[in-house]
């Protein structure tokens, strides 16, 4: 889930750390998709050695997406998956390990808040189920005629990405598939190791990664420069890996692109919500619906979070002179990243006074200096909170609390203000025509383009369409003269509800009266909220909705205690039992399933048909709290205990916990070690013949008859007394800085050129967001210049395109889409006919020469080879079972099918 609102934070005050990746495309030769050769050097000119998927922020981007039709069954799912996972290893290309984790059972913590967020998704599942058929209602009567009936389709609940159901299972099958068929058929997986933790595995799956990552590097043969990659979206990841302490730590992640729009809820068109349809039918876009919007869904682009470039801000930032000690910046990193959260975490409602957007962790960090000079320590130390200090900046924002509500009213109003003078400054505004096409208004003194004839129908068609548009809203607005308006469509929204009032006098006695049901002046209460406001282990979590202020941590020093050890998770299927809502017991059991139903169950009152939501001050109802009752494992173990005599035998293997498996295929320096340890049961892992990486390993029966390795691991174990220390390990080599030094004015006379991407040595221009367009519109705009005053000067220009001419590198470096190009050309300019044929012929003879390079410059010439067999993303077998996997084999396609073609310069 992570912390909202922080990665806006944090890539708009630290703008350097975000890079954009440069991905090689897939080519087609001869209708043959040809895939990326991933074993050749990193397009971004960095290569990485370790790449950890957080695999549940690929799970369901692919089986619910938002900005594309949903895959129709589970088999397109995990085509998805597969084609998404192709996409990353092109991208990332790792050198050594590949690490996939989903997420298990969750600590209790966590499972209150995934409590919340399904029951949530089911609530408002129903809430729009109703709300359609309320409109369709509305429609019929205001219509006065027939509505067809609402087309049926089958509704995939999202609940079942949870560990213990059928559908993660059958996930957990298709990946193994997925890496076998990889480690086979594709060159680049040939010599890494695949680590898969699936959903049996318990911990979340970035907690699974994280753990991963710490076991190897406590071991004496770690490589300290090994670069590590992780990718998801949550913005917990970014703090988790500054707490790595490795210096050469990325992120990757999906580009975020807010206000995306969305399909009406009722009649999937866009344009308008649910509130705002009619239900009225898509009108055709012409005569014959040519005129359609055919536009593809664009493809998601990835970028890179560079941690040592954040490191680099966080250095300058931290850092404070005259202490009456030395600084020490690995140790300011963690106090930090302690300090993030309390602002937001997946596991503790933040508190009230503290906020991102209203700079809350500037606030702290000015604090946090603060405190440090009079202290003389940090607040953390090696994982250890030092309490004392914790209380000085609590008590510090404490003071502030009063100050930071009022300028939150104060801030909310004035901007209610400003949005209903923007709504009633659009109702005075009457609706403009302005004609388009080639009937739009020309400015004056300047040469006008050709306009095509056959875009006459068109102009037409959008005048007309525009001109109705404008009819409609006239009528509409004498029609509704006199009429009064709904609450919703009145200039003004309404103030939502709250109780409590944070900015007026008497908050603090409000707050805990309202949201605690106990007066402020009881201090043992709001002692033992700051206390449960503490350490996490497998069964603790927050006993409350919300959290205590900062000014209520007081004397905490001795307050909290060590964590709990010897804690165990709960099984598949009992964290299904607490997380899930009735409505989705169709994944449990039938047995288990009527206990959420039935209403002589002894935990009826666990499955709430409904549920309040405090919105807490908050404008949507997803900002809000769901008031649940929490889960009382106790209750819950005894319920259970009666019917656990029911599960069959394959659902009492879903709720067993299960443990990572390693791959490796035939040509992996491991393979002859592993081979030589058939009879053992279990035995170490030999550092020098796996990339430093070190652990135990179980070999099944069945391992030795396929041409990979899948075998069971368990991560090394920690010395006794264990403790991670912030520190640069030695022999680390800090990257060069990135971020321009302080004194380069006196010390350089020449600009400062900044590094946006990996390679130091290759100088960039810095683009702003409208930069980032495709160079094929700005080489056509240029061309249209040159057009403009000689057409025989853009046929020379054209012609530079067939010359093997460094320059072209220079200029176009793998950036234009040559047919693209071609087609806007020859579309957009009505040149004379010899300038025209000559463009045609160019350019076709261009492009079909380097339809799979993608490059100006060098002819390249094809060497056909056989780089080991063709994969694809095919679902696995239906057949299919752990063992039981056979390879296709070379012969099993057409000759022209196993060819690879490679683009030599």
């Amino acid at each position: 889930m992570g912390v909202p609102a922080f990665f806006r934070w944090l890539s708009r005050k630290y703008p350097s750390i975000i890079v954009h990746c440069l991905e090689e495309k897939a080519k087609e030769y001869n209708g043959i998709k040809i895939p990326v050769d991933t074993s050749k050097p990193n397009p971004n000119e960095v290569e990485f050695d370790n790449l950890y998927l957080d695999m549940n922020g690929i799970i369901h981007p692919c089986t619910h997406p938002e900005d594309k039709p949903a895959p129709k069954n589970e088999d397109e799912m995990m085509v998805a998956i597969f084609e998404y996972i192709d996409r990353l290893f092109n991208i990332v290309r790792p050198r050594r390990v590949l690490y996939m984790a989903i997420d298990g059972v969750a600590p209790r913590a966590k499972m209150n808040q995934q409590r919340s967020r399904r029951f949530r998704a089911s609530k408002e599942g129903v809430e729009l189920v109703e709300e359609k058929n309320k409109m369709r209602e509305e429609m019929f009567l205001f219509l006065g005629g027939y509505l067809p009936p609402e087309e049926i389709k089958e509704r995939f609940d999202s609940n079942c990405i949870t560990p213990g159901t059928e559908f993660m299972d059958n996930l957990a099958k298709c990946l193994r598939y997925y890496i076998a068929d990889r480690l086979t058929n594709d060159p680049g997986w040939h010599n890494i190791t695949v680590f898969l933790s699936d959903a049996s595995v318990p911990g979340e799956g970035e907690h699974k990664i994280m753990d991963f990552i710490r076991r190897q590097r406590a071991q004496p043969n770690h490589d300290p420069n090994t670069h590590h990659c992780l990718c998801g979206a949550d913005a917990d990841l970014i703090m988790l890996g500054l707490a790595t302490h490795e210096p050469n730590f990325t992120i990757i992640r999906e580009e975020f692109k807010p206000n995306k729009p969305r399909p009406c809820a009722l009649c999937g068109q866009m344009g308008h919500e649910i509130k705002d349809c009619q239900g009225l039918a898509r009108e055709k876009q012409g005569e014959h619906d040519e005129f359609a919007d055919t536009v593809p869904v664009s493809e998601q682009e990835f970028i890179f979070i560079r941690l040592i470039v954040l490191r680099e801000y966080l250095e300058r930032e931290l850092t404070m002179a005259s202490l009456p000690f030395p600084f020490n910046f690995e140790r300011s990193v963690d106090d930090w990243v302690f300090m993030c959260f309390f602002v937001g975490n997946d596991f503790l409602p933040h508190l009230p006074s503290l906020e991102i957007r209203e700079g809350a962790i500037d606030r702290l960090v000015g604090i946090y200096k603060d405190v440090v000079h009079k202290t003389g320590g940090y607040l953390t130390e090696n994982g250890f909170v030092n309490l004392e200090r914790v209380e000085l900046i609590m008590q510090a924002v404490g003071v502030a609390e009063d100050n930071i509500f009022k300028k939150r009213k104060d801030d909310d109003s004035f901007k209610r203000r400003m949005k209903e003078k923007k709504k009633r400054m659009k109702a005075h505004q009457g609706p403009s025509f302005v004609p388009g096409g080639q009937f739009a208004p020309q400015a004056l003194g300047g040469r006008d383009r050709p306009i095509a004839v056959q875009n006459a129908r068109q102009s037409a068609y959008e005048m007309r369409m525009q001109g109705n548009q404008r009819n409609q809203v006239s009528s509409n607005d004498m029609d509704n003269r006199g009429v009064k308006r709904k609450a919703e469509d009145s200039d003004s929204e309404p103030e939502p509800e709250d109780n409590v009032r944070l900015w007026e006098e008497g908050w603090k006695q409000r707050y805990y009266k309202t949201k605690f049901d106990v007066d402020a002046t009881d201090d043992e209460f709001r002692k033992k909220v700051v206390q449960s406001y503490g350490c996490a282990s497998w069964k603790w979590y927050f006993p409350f909705h919300y959290a205590p202020f900062a000014s209520d941590f007081k004397d905490i020093k001795g307050m909290f205690s060590d964590f709990e050890k010897g804690t165990k998770p709960f099984k598949p299927l009992e964290q299904l039992m607490g997380v899930f809502p009735a409505a989705s017991g169709n994944f449990l059991p039938q047995t288990w399933r009527a206990l959420m139903t039935n209403p002589e169950s002894s935990i009826i009152d666990f499955y709430p048909d409904d549920f309040a939501i405090d919105l807490n001050g908050k404008k949507y109802a997803w900002q809000g709290v769901a008031l649940l009752p929490f889960v009382d494992e106790r209750r819950l173990r005894a319920a259970l205990a009666d019917v656990y005599p029911d599960l069959s035998p394959e659902e009492v293997r879903r709720n067993s916990l299960g443990s990572d498996v390693v791959f490796v295929g035939k040509s992996h320096p491991l393979c002859d070690f592993i081979r030589e340890l058939y009879l053992a049961e279990s035995h170490e892992i030999p550092a020098e013949l796996c990339h430093g990486i070190q652990g135990t390993i179980h070999l099944p029966w069945f391992c030795f008859f396929f041409l990979y390795f899948l075998i069971k691991f368990k991560d090394p174990q920690y010395d006794d007394g264990f403790v991670f220390k912030a520190v640069i390990l030695p022999g680390a080599k800090i990257p060069n800085k990135v971020l321009k030094p302080g004194d380069w004015e006196q010390s350089n006379r020449g600009p400062w050129r900044p590094q946006l991407g990996f390679n130091p040595n290759r100088q960039q221009a810095h683009l702003d967001q409208s930069g980032f367009r495709n160079p094929s519109v700005y080489l056509v705009e240029f061309l249209h210049l040159i057009y403009s005053s000689n057409t025989y000067i853009l046929s020379f220009i054209l012609a530079l395109f067939q010359l093997n001419n460094p320059l072209n590198y220079i200029i176009f470096e793998n950036l234009i889409d040559l047919q693209r190009l071609k087609t806007l050309i020859l579309n957009e300019y009505k040149l004379p006919s010899s300038v025209n044929a000559n463009v045609f012929s160019l350019f076709s003879h261009y492009v079909d020469r380097n339809q799979g390079a993608g490059l100006f410059g060098a002819s390249p010439s094809f060497e056909t080879q056989h780089r080991g067999g063709q994969y694809s993303n095919a679902p696995p077998p239906r057949n299919y079972h752990q063992g039981n996997y056979r390879p296709p084999q070379r012969d099993h396609y057409p000759q022209n099918q196993c060819e690879f073609y490679t683009f030599q310069e």
